[in-house]
Order: structure tokens, then C-alpha cells, then sequence
């Protein structure tokens, strides 16, 4: 299993990634934005060229970014979620429930428009885990 920091930038997005990419001689592996993906939809039109999920590498350091939702704002609370990674669909599924036991699933794991699973919940201790298992 492999285990990535996930952050939210609340609209800010690229331009912190741009900024650690100069900080850390790093580089934006993968970007995706609201608009043409499945969530277009559910985001106001402002939001659509915003940044639905990237990923950023600088040597060992790597991490994956959004801009995560339309209004949420950076209060501590919502900025930080770890993110799980397996190509075990039986473990990633354990995984997933073990975590939620006592906690709030806010996307249960299932299905994902870009192939495998992929859930989200916050656990009773109250950190936000994101499980992904890889077809």
C-alpha cells in the first residue's frame, strides 16, 4: 500500500503547485480540472477551470492537490486528507471499512469514472482518508 499527503488549496491550487515547483525544482506530473470530468456538473460555472485533482513530484517528495469545493475555505479543518493507494481490491476494501468503523463516509468506495474504486470518509479521530484501488 502506498500512502501520499492529498492537499486543498481552496481555489488557490495551481498557483501554490506552481509556487512548490520552484521552491522544491519539482514538476506537475498529472493535472485535471472540473470541466469535462463528471463533476462538471456539480460545480458553479467559475469553478470549472479549477484544478479537480494534480499530482506533484520533487524527488521523494510527492503529493497529490485540488482545489477541493466551491466554498470551502481554508480553516484547517478540510485542507489535509491522506490518500491510500493499492492494486489489492480485497485489502483496499478492508482497508476502507476499518477506517470508516466509528467515523463518516462521505463517498463510499466504489466504482470510479477513471477505473478502479475510489471512496473518502473521515475517520472517528477525525482525519480524512481517501482509498483508491488500482485496476
Amino acid at each position: 500500500m502506498q500512502l501520499e499527503p492529498y492537499l486543498f488549496f481552496h481555489g488557490r491550487c495551481e498557483e501554490a503547485l506552481n509556487f512548490y515547483k520552484d521552491c522544491l525544482r519539482g514538476e506537475i506530473v498529472g493535472i485535471n480540472r472540473f470541466a469535462g470530468s463528471p463533476m462538471e456538473s456539480q460545480v458553479d460555472p467559475s469553478f470549472k477551470d479549477k484544478v479537480m485533482h494534480a499530482s506533484f513530484v520533487a524527488g521523494d517528495v510527492k503529493f497529490m492537490a485540488s482545489d477541493g469545493q466551491p466554498g470551502a475555505g481554508p480553516d484547517g479543518e478540510d485542507d489535509i486528507a491522506l490518500s491510500l493507494a493499492t492494486n489489492d481490491a480485497g485489502e483496499g476494501e478492508r482497508v476502507f471499512a476499518a477506517l470508516a468503523a466509528g467515523g463518516k463516509v462521505s463517498m463510499p468506495l466504489e466504482e470510479a469514472f477513471w477505473g478502479g474504486k475510489f471512496g473518502s470518509l473521515t475517520d472517528r479521530f477525525g482525519v480524512q482518508w481517501m482509498v483508491s484501488v488500482h485496476p
